[in-house]
């Protein structure tokens, strides 16, 4: 069993909290609706332009954790509403807990 975790930072062209809100919900719930991930808003929270996702997934083998964090990567790049600026993944094992 592997988990594997990662982080990433966006910039967003909100100039309010409720505008971020407004951007970073539906990103949120598309992850963990599209690609049955754990997804949550966790960086950056203080910051009207920029944000920081975390998404995480369990799986049987470190492959199909780097296929799901790969998706869910190319996905958010993708997307017109943010500017992708970096992501930063980490993977741990079963013997590692």
């Amino acid at each position: 069993m592997y988990a594997g975790v990662m982080a990433v930072d966006v910039l967003l062209q909100s100039r309010t909290r409720k505008q971020k809100r407004s951007v970073v919900r539906p990103l949120v719930a598309h992850l963990r609706r599209e690609f049955a991930v754990a997804a949550a808003e966790a960086g950056h929270l203080d910051l009207v332009g920029r944000t920081q996702i975390a998404v995480s997934v369990v799986a049987a083998d470190l492959a199909q954790c780097r296929d799901v964090l790969d998706t869910c990567e190319r996905w958010l790049a993708a997307e017109p509403h943010i500017e992708f600026v970096q992501a930063r993944r980490t993977y741990v094992s079963e013997e590692e807990l």
